[in-house]
This record gives structure tokens, C-alpha cells and sequence, in this order.
């Protein structure tokens, strides 16, 4: 596997990930900028499912310095790179990467012992890959290994009560999956779509959902990629910084 050595977030992390296959991308930003400081003062827990070479794990652990942080890959050469990744970044004492399945019950995950999940899911159904794709790829694109209720029911058995999960998915399935997570027990307070620019329609969705909670959501104002002139906006810009997104609605 060739990997190059990436800066993200303006150098506050460096990251060696593969040049082919799954990388930091916006919609990795963006997943992590999403997620709230909802944590206790002490003992805080997060994981990250599919976490491929811990960008979000690693992200998750800069910007909230008392949060311990579990990532799960189902690739092993993907983890072990997460695992240097953890090392190189000097997070290695609250950061973990293990490799394992999502959809398995694993010693390193147990039950109802996390605050907050995160998880940018494959895209793509199950089996509608192409033959010759490879199996790198279609785990990370086509979700042959995961589907939207195996991502549910991992978030429902790893989280507390009232703890939270966080993901980002493709916007013209965004119903498939809050219907997932709300048959699931995890119950959708927040969606926020993200729209290339104004006037196109929005190409993901950012998902808070809570364990045990009641039903209400909040749909927030939409997130522009770009402004229209070719600048990137101010609120995209924000993500890419150790504070996230700021929370739009309670």
C-alpha cells in the first residue's frame, strides 16, 4: 500500500493515509466538526466505526482533551496505519484503533459504554459494486461489509443512555437512514444538509441522533460548500479548525 503524509486541519494533525482508497475528504471534516461537547467532566468516551486511518478519532481527541477515543476498522492494514497515525500525532495515551467487524460483539466495545459514535457509513447499497472493485473498495463504498441497520445496531449496543451518534451520509438516502436509526432506538434531534453551493442541491446530510430519546427533530439551516464566487464559505472554513461547527439548534 503507498501512503503519503497529509496536514489537516490548517497542520493541526498530520496523516499518513493511503493514496488509493479511503482518504480525508470534506465529508471527514465535516463528520467530525458536527459532533457537540456533550461529555461528562470525566471519563469521557467516544468510537468511531469504520474509522479507516483515524482521521475522525484523531480530530475527536484534539479538540476535547479529556475524551478517550476507540476506532474500529475492519481493514487491519488500515488500523495499524490509524495506529501510527495516533503515535505520530501524540495521542496514542487516549486514542485506540483495533481491527474488527462492526456487526461483532468486541471485547475493546462493550456494550453501553460510550458517550458518543461516530460513523461515515459506504455510500452505495449492499452488492451494487462492480465485480472487479476491490475488497478495500467495496467496503468503503459499497457497504458490503455494513449496511444501515448493522450501523444502527452497533451505535444502539455501544452507546449509554442518552448518549450520541453521529453521522454523515448521502443526502437522497438520508430517509433510509433516519428510519433506521429511529426503529433502532436512536432517535434523530438534528440533520443538517451541506450543498456544494447555493442553488445545487445538497450532496450529504450531518445526523445527531440520541439513545432513548423523544421524538422532535431539528432541521438547521444548510451548510454551502462554496459562496457562488469560488471561495469557500466562512462555515465550511470553521470545521477545518480544532473548535467544529458551532451547535445551531438545542
Amino acid at each position: 500500500m503507498t501512503v503519503t503524509r497529509d496536514d489537516v486541519l490548517f497542520g493541526a494533525l498530520t496523516l499518513r493515509q493511503p493514496e488509493k482508497g479511503p482518504r480525508v475528504n470534506v465529508d471527514t471534516i465535516l463528520l467530525a466538526a458536527y459532533v457537540r461537547d456533550t461529555f461528562p467532566a470525566e471519563g469521557a468516551r467516544a468510537a468511531e466505526l469504520g474509522c479507516a486511518s483515524g482521521a475522525v478519532s484523531l480530530i475527536l481527541a484534539r479538540r476535547f482533551p479529556r475524551l478517550s477515543v476507540a476506532g474500529l476498522e475492519i481493514q487491519e492494514d488500515l488500523a495499524a496505519l490509524a495506529r501510527e497515525n495516533a503515535l505520530l500525532n501524540g495521542l496514542d495515551e487516549r486514542v485506540r484503533f483495533f481491527a474488527g467487524d462492526l456487526r461483532e460483539e468486541n471485547p475493546s466495545f462493550p456494550s453501553q459504554s460510550f458517550h458518543c459514535v461516530a460513523v461515515n457509513p459506504p455510500y452505495e447499497e449492499p452488492g451494487r459494486g462492480r465485480p472487479s472493485a476491490s475488497f478495500a473498495e467495496r467496503t468503503a463504498r459499497y457497504g458490503d461489509c455494513c449496511s444501515l441497520s448493522d450501523v444502527a445496531l452497533a451505535g444502539r449496543r455501544l452507546l449509554k443512555h442518552r448518549g450520541r451518534m453521529y453521522v454523515v451520509f448521502r443526502a437522497d438516502r438520508i430517509a433510509e437512514l433516519l428510519a433506521e436509526l429511529s426503529e433502532k432506538g436512536l432517535e434523530p434531534k438534528r440533520v443538517r444538509f451541506v450543498h456544494p453551493l447555493p442553488g445545487k442541491k445538497a450532496s450529504v446530510a450531518l445526523v445527531e441522533a440520541l439513545r432513548g430519546g423523544k421524538r422532535g427533530m431539528a432541521v438547521e439551516p444548510p451548510l454551502f460548500i462554496e459562496d457562488g464566487r469560488g471561495e469557500y464559505t466562512k462555515e465550511l472554513l470553521e470545521a477545518y479548525t480544532t473548535e467544529g461547527l458551532p451547535c445551531l439548534s438545542q
